[in-house]
């Protein structure tokens, strides 16, 4: 199975010891996706954002080197490329975004999540 992964689920392993991959693997998700106004967004974090949330992107862009890019960097937010994809083509998203969760959740999406910041839940 194939799953979209946020920004935020790639900066989880450096904020909470959490290994997605693995986790991700135990729930059945063989293949990660990352769009690339995900990889945007991490490299603009690595750039610009202060302390650990720095490190946190830089960790996180190393391993979106292990998923496979896609998407495009048309006009739009980031959540409506992750929804439009997902819906589009039927994949899961693993995001811990509250709003974006809710959108997805109301489109039919399974949704994976960080659950008491140990590990991933569908």
């Amino acid at each position: 199975m194939k799953v979209i992964i946020d920004t935020n689920i790639l900066m989880v392993p450096h904020q909470f010891g959490v290994d997605i991959f693995e986790e991700l693997a135990s729930l059945g998700y063989d293949e990660c996706l990352v769009p690339a106004r995900v990889v945007a967004e991490l490299v603009s974090l690595a750039d610009n954002a202060k302390g650990n949330d720095r490190i946190a992107a830089r960790v996180g862009l190393s391993l979106a080197d292990r998923c496979r890019v896609i998407g495009s960097m048309n006009s739009g937010s980031t959540d409506d490329e992750i929804l439009g994809l997902a819906v589009a083509e039927g994949f899961a998203v693993c995001t811990n975004d509250a709003v974006l969760r809710k959108r997805l959740s109301g489109s039919g999406v399974t949704v994976v999540y960080l659950r008491g910041r140990r590990r991933l839940s569908v």
